[in-house]
């Protein structure tokens, strides 16, 4: 019999999840969770690398977050979904493995750089946040999950970790760890609405997916198009239109979209035209996650529990890794 597969993906709680998330990474868990066994984490400990003065933002954020999980259908009975400071394992994990990474590695990391430069650190960073690649390695590396579930942004993360797992096993002569590969959904990163190739609660361009109408619709038709598309009878862009991205990721009706494509680019078609179709896509789309959402607000001590519950199933997979790579390096 073939072993299950081992996922491992999660969250920093620095607010609600959004459609980037959902197409970046939680589609892709609510499908392999009946094919895998997937561990899905809040990260919060993560999360305060950049939000340290906000201890209570994060606090609040990790109901938000677990009420997104199960509203797009993540089942606690099929994942582990886990809370990263209820495990020290990770912890002791990531001081092991910084002795592994020189700093200089760090510093030139592609998705460390980038989001020093979206951040504005300049040269006030963090040491939590410039060793939390080393962090996602024993996030990783804890659970031996072979797969990672991430945009195409954070694949030299999902690199950083196999090179810690390389060196390990050969510094201490055993196949312990995993390398880890990364899994890419069809749409590696959905841009947000004023155009940014991202979409980022830091950048405040986000969909989230608890967005009631009045909100989706101030922000649908807010949304960045083509600029130079100033008259309907204009042809417009559709490459690098998030509202045309938008359409792809999420409206069903495949032809319908071509059409308006060909329309839009020919001239004839108007932005509102077209954000009005997306607006009924999204919302369509987003109404039942909405109203389970809901529901699951109405008990967030239950939600509580499902967290503790598998945050304490998280722990015994954990200390087990722990302790082998413990053993191997005689530090028992």
């Amino acid at each position: 019999m073939t072993q299950k597969k081992v996922i491992l993906t999660g969250d920093r709680p620095t607010g609600p999840l959004h459609l980037g998330h959902f197409v970046g990474s939680l589609v892709n868990r609510v499908k392999m969770q009946d094919e895998c066994t997937q561990f899905v984490m809040i990260a919060d400990m993560q999360a305060l690398t950049d939000h340290a003065s906000e201890p209570e933002l994060i606090k609040k954020n990790i109901l938000e977050v677990a009420f997104d999980y199960l509203a797009v259908g993540i089942d606690p009975k099929k994942t582990t979904i886990f809370l990263q400071s209820l495990i020290p394992e990770i912890s002791e994990l990531t001081m092991y493995y910084l002795n592994l990474v020189t700093w200089n590695r760090l510093k030139h990391n592609p998705t460390v750089k980038q989001e020093i430069k979206q951040k504005n650190f300049q040269d006030s960073v963090p040491a939590g946040f410039m060793i939390y690649p080393v962090s996602q390695a024993a996030d990783i590396t804890a659970f031996k999950a072979d797969l990672v579930p991430v945009g195409d942004d954070q694949l030299p993360m999902i690199e950083q970790t196999n090179e810690i797992v390389r060196k390990f096993n050969r510094i201490y002569k055993a196949n312990v760890l995993v390398e880890a590969k990364g899994v890419v959904p069809q749409i590696a990163r959905l841009p947000g609405i004023d155009g940014n190739a991202k979409m980022s609660k830091t950048l405040k361009n986000a969909i989230y997916l608890k967005d009631e109408i009045d909100v989706l619709k101030k922000k649908v038709m807010s949304m960045y198009t083509d600029p130079t598309h100033l008259k309907i009878e204009d042809p417009g862009k559709v490459e690098g239109n998030p509202v045309f991205t938008y359409l792809d990721a999420f409206d069903p009706d495949k032809q319908k979209v071509q059409e308006m494509k060909d329309h839009y680019s020919k001239g004839g078609l108007g932005d509102v035209v077209c954000k009005k179709r997306l607006l009924e896509v999204l919302d369509s789309f987003l109404t039942p996650i909405r109203e389970k959402r809901k529901e699951y607000e109405k008990d967030p001590k239950h939600v509580l529990d499902l967290i503790y519950s598998g945050s304490k199933d998280a722990k015994i997979v954990a200390a087990k890794t722990l302790k082998e790579v413990k053993d191997v390096m005689h530090m028992y």
